[in-house]
């Protein structure tokens, strides 16, 4: 069982709640969309599940149908005993009420592996992604619905029009990839961009001998004027010699740099400044 349109504006009727546009709520009432998404995540008898914003239950439940364990992540105290109710007769489900964003992700997943699966809200999907990559090792792999625009990013490659600083941030963690598009029908309320999955899996080859910080914080210098040529927008950060040893053109642009070269480049960059990495 998973929910349709109708039951979705019944339950939220009967809870006394509406989507809240300011949360990024866009409730799934295709039940194949969800079952396409339990699909596409691998999951089964044995996965260890993971959920954020899971709102009235539609993801759950098609993840539950799997066999897997699932903790159900929602923040929204509207929308949680709703979710509790709908999911009150699947085995194996753990409704957690919190803040994706604020959760001790080491203590609610205690070890082991885990997959997150998620139609993740439109307003914290990409810092979410980033935050996850960079301190919750036990999630292995995540495959997610977010918007179209955000997919684009978090899977691009040198080359790619939407190739950014988050790019780089994914790519030093993880292989990501589009594997599914999803139009705005499948929601309630219907948003007016498209959406689509993108499937997320952590890699263990992230440069070794280059402090993390150090790279993110070059990175985030250098997409931050990401129209200028690489010895003007990290001026003072990288010098003339440092270029040479990386083997990185100075009057490349930041779009024309992958992990690599900017590991390289942290390599040899010891006082590039602690910003805030890209999320």
């Amino acid at each position: 069982m998973t929910l349709t349109r109708r039951q979705v504006r019944d339950l939220l009727a009967e809870y006394g709640a509406s989507p809240r546009q300011a949360r990024g709520q866009n409730f799934v009432v295709d039940p194949n969309t969800v079952r396409r998404v339990a699909r596409l995540a691998g999951v089964g008898p044995g996965s260890r599940v993971v959920e954020v914003g899971a709102g009235l239950g539609s993801l759950t439940l098609a993840l539950a149908e799997t066999g897997a364990s699932v903790v159900a992540v929602e923040v929204d105290t509207r929308l949680v005993g709703a979710l509790r109710s709908v999911v009150s007769g699947a085995a194996g489900v753990t409704v957690v009420e919190s803040d994706a964003m604020q959760l001790d992700w080491v203590a609610l997943l205690d070890g082991g592996s885990w997959t997150l699966v998620a139609n993740l809200p439109y307003n914290i999907a990409t810092p979410l992604v980033a935050d996850l990559l960079d301190g919750v090792p036990a999630i292995e792999r995540m495959v997610v619905m977010v918007q179209a625009e955000v997919a684009s990013r978090l899977a691009a490659g040198v080359g790619d029009e939407a190739y950014g600083a988050v790019s780089v941030k994914v790519g030093y963690w993880a292989d990501a990839s589009v594997v599914g598009h999803v139009p705005p029908t499948v929601f309630w309320p219907q948003p007016k961009v498209e959406s689509a999955i993108v499937d997320i899996r952590r890699h263990a080859r992230q440069p070794v001998g280059v402090a993390r910080e150090r790279l993110f914080a070059l990175v985030a210098a250098g997409f931050g004027q990401r129209r200028k040529m690489l010895r003007r927008s990290l001026a003072g950060l990288v010098g003339a010699e440092c270029f040479a040893a990386a083997e990185v053109r100075p009057d490349a642009r930041a779009e024309e740099l992958d992990v690599d070269a900017w590991a390289r480049l942290a390599a040899c960059s010891p006082s590039a400044p602690s910003l805030r990495p890209p999320s």
